[in-house]
């Protein structure tokens, strides 16, 4: 989980998380030597996970589904987060269309836009019990 901390929720609608990455994650070894940033695809995973804190605080306890990310939309990355950063993630449901919720994302450091972007979510269909009979 990249979320480290909820901030807040609109159950159903909205959701807003804080993050920070660790300056000893060997994710950074390698991105980049001498100049870490966080990787845009984790930035989005953060950002997915938000909107998916966000979708689940709409149902019961016992009745929240799993969502999946379906797609990422007009993701755009304005400046690099670095290790030791505190990253601000936002999502704010935009629509929702049978098992699909679509949000706006965003995510900010020092209140500076880091990124911005939609992510589509989608209610995971829980595999079907195997049939032990043959």
């Amino acid at each position: 989980m990249f979320v480290h901390e909820l901030l807040g929720t609109k159950p159903g609608i909205s959701a807003e998380c804080a993050t920070t990455f660790d300056p000893d994650d060997p994710m950074f070894a390698g991105h980049f030597p001498g100049n870490p940033l966080v990787p845009g695809v984790i930035l989005t995973e953060a950002l997915a996970q938000t909107a998916g804190i966000a979708a689940a605080s709409g149902y019961a306890e016992g009745e929240r589904p799993l969502f999946l990310l379906s797609a990422i939309r007009a993701m755009k990355f304005h400046r690099a987060a670095r290790p030791g950063e505190r990253i601000v993630l936002r999502a704010e449901k935009m629509a929702h269309v049978g098992d699909l919720v679509q949000f706006s994302v965003s995510a900010t450091v020092g209140g500076d836009s880091v990124a911005e972007g939609q992510i589509v979510l989608s209610v995971a269909q829980v595999p079907a019990e195997p049939d032990d009979r043959f």
